[in-house]
């Protein structure tokens, strides 16, 4: 039983088990940003201003959608389930680790003030360790796991490229096992999950595990860095 798992019937009154949330909860525990390379093959800003959608699974969403909520060129983050079934897009039952759900966020930006390939640096570097499998942190489970949901070919082909040339450059001491699948639905979570970090700033997970993920981004990507809150 994971550390997430035990905790999860607390999960809704966050506000009244502070010293709980301190030890169980969900995420992956503090750890400095590392430095990866742009990516090689990406797609340009758009002329325009528009839509897209990604995808990104690295652990507890709290922490992921914190990060892409600061970031220049992000209209919107979710927390939810992709993966499994509508059936099973449930936060206890995905907790249980027995669905094909893993934890992510769904991201929607402008592509003509952002790329996919500038999202992924993000993912990668400041959001999750790409190197634990069906982990993060004190968390185990395959709904931790890291993987990319991606919504079309160029997705795939971007995403792709970018593990192997990472892989190549042995950027990681550790081999990268983020999966890629396409993405075939995302299940928005529960309300209370919804802009955890933003609604709870003081929360003690928060100010432990996930805010130093958005101090790192700041840090590492001032060009890129929105103060949303």
């Amino acid at each position: 039983m994971t550390a997430k798992h035990q905790f999860s019937h607390r999960k809704v009154l966050p506000v009244l088990v502070f010293g709980i949330l301190l030890v169980a909860g969900c995420g992956a525990s503090t750890q400095a940003a590392v430095n990866v390379p742009n990516a090689k093959i990406d797609a340009p800003l758009a002329a325009k201003k528009g839509e897209q959608i990604a995808v990104f699974s690295g652990g507890c969403f709290w922490g992921v959608e914190a990060v892409f909520e600061h970031v220049k060129g992000v209209n919107n983050v979710w927390s939810g389930y992709a993966g499994g079934s509508a059936v099973t897009a449930n936060y206890e039952i995905v907790s249980s680790g027995l669905t094909d759900h893993a934890e992510s966020v769904k991201v929607s930006f402008d592509p003509s003030k952002v790329t996919y390939g500038q999202l992924l640096k993000v993912f990668f570097s400041v959001a999750h360790d790409p190197t634990q499998l069906n982990r993060q942190g004190p968390d185990s489970g395959t709904q931790y796991r890291s993987a990319i949901f991606y919504t079309s070919p160029e997705q795939q082909r971007i995403a792709s490229s970018y593990i192997v040339q990472m892989t190549a450059a042995k950027t990681f001491p550790a081999k990268i096992v983020t999966q890629l699948n396409p993405l075939k639905a995302f299940y928005i979570a529960e309300g209370y999950h919804q802009d955890f970090a933003r609604l709870n700033p003081s929360h003690p997970y928060i100010v432990h595990h996930d805010l130093p993920k958005v101090q790192n981004l700041k840090r590492q990507f001032p060009q890129w860095y929105v103060a949303k809150y």
